[in-house]
């Protein structure tokens, strides 16, 4: 397995606040946007955020409203179901299976010890 960290996403209560603080306030260019999904550019890590309730619709998951669960760690590899072949042998705890995404992209999702989300993807380049 080789793991490249290539993006963090910020699960936020307040998509205009947040965005007006990284966008003016931290001064971070936008690399993309598209509804409530907006990456920042800030060098070889993609910075992200998301509403919670868009995070819901797109993952399925439960992100609870209230929690400290407010990321996810977005981890591109060159095989995603090879990947999770190999981290459920691991007995990493293994969220949503491989899915193609509309957008071409394919994701899973595992939790680390502490539950905290972690995307293994195919990538978009």
């Amino acid at each position: 397995m080789n793991f490249k960290m290539r993006y963090v996403i910020l699960y936020v209560s307040d998509f205009t606040k947040s965005k007006a603080f990284y966008e003016e306030i931290l001064a971070l260019p936008i690399r993309g946007e598209h509804g409530t999904y907006v990456e920042f550019d800030t060098g070889s890590t993609i910075l992200s955020i998301n509403t919670k309730e868009s995070v819901r619709e797109i993952t399925g998951l439960d992100i609870p409203e209230h929690s400290s669960q407010t990321f996810e760690l977005g981890f591109v590899v060159e095989n995603v179901e090879e990947t999770i072949g190999e981290l459920r042998k691991k007995d990493v705890q293994i969220l949503v299976e491989p899915v193609t995404k509309p957008w071409g992209q394919v994701v899973a999702y595992v939790a680390d010890p502490d539950g905290n989300l972690i995307e293994i993807c195919s990538s978009l380049d």
